[in-house]
């Protein structure tokens, strides 16, 4: 499922423009990676929690050479589903 599909399919259930949906949830998103961004957690009760999680700098290999390469540490987005999402999709 795309945005785009999620954006037809409010629409359709709420009767509202495409293009108004189409805003709301892009500023969804934008939000939420903005405040990833900024170290912060975001919690949406029965869906699931998105946050940040450091990863150390590790040694890597160069799969063509084989050739060890240094890996610097850096952050990453994780998301813990909730367990309304966890029951809905088991």
């Amino acid at each position: 499922m795309t945005k785009k599909d999620i954006v037809l399919k409010i629409s359709e259930e709420t009767d509202i423009k495409q293009i108004d949906v189409k805003a709301v949830v892009q500023k969804t998103f934008d939000i939420i990676v903005d405040a990833l961004a900024q170290g912060k957690r975001i919690e949406l009760r029965n869906f699931g929690v998105f946050k940040t999680k450091s990863r150390k700098g590790r040694m890597g290999r160069n799969p063509r050479t084989g050739q060890q390469v240094p890996v610097d540490p850096k952050r990453v987005a994780v998301f813990k589903p909730g367990l309304v999402m966890k029951a809905k999709v088991k």
